[in-house]
């Protein structure tokens, strides 16, 4: 039941924060000031993707754990994968968008990290 919870709380956190990315995109693209078409159309590209990829972890981890046996082995594979997925995007944030001065850049490897963790214990209670 623990495990359930945590994971839970990861999905809709990790989902909150992939619709969070999405949100202010035209914001963002228009911080960079004056740039060309494309590198507006690759800044949008990405902040999307990643909204997306974010809410998409959030999203399986929830019809996994609502719809399945969140204690079978495919469950766990999907929540460790989903766990790991999110560590190595906390670690290219960290190198890149969190060494700028945006605060939510700078703690966003925070909130994907802690997430991780709460689905890595999640597949290990």
């Amino acid at each position: 039941m623990i495990n359930e919870i945590l994971l839970y709380i990861g999905a809709g956190i990790i989902a909150l924060w992939g619709i969070a990315h999405i949100v202010p995109t035209k914001a963002i693209v228009n911080g960079f000031g004056a740039i060309s078409e494309d590198n507006k159309r690759i800044i949008t590209m990405e902040s999307i993707a990643e909204g997306l990829t974010l809410g998409f972890i959030g999203v399986l981890v929830l019809l996994v754990t609502s719809l399945a046996d969140s204690q079978s082995q495919a469950a766990n594979i999907v929540y460790l994968t989903c766990g790991v997925m999110l560590l190595i995007m906390a670690i290219l944030t960290a190198l890149t968008g969190a060494r700028t001065s945006i605060l939510p850049y700078k703690i966003c490897p925070v909130i994907k990290t802690t997430v991780a963790v709460l689905f890595l214990l999640g597949a290990m209670l």
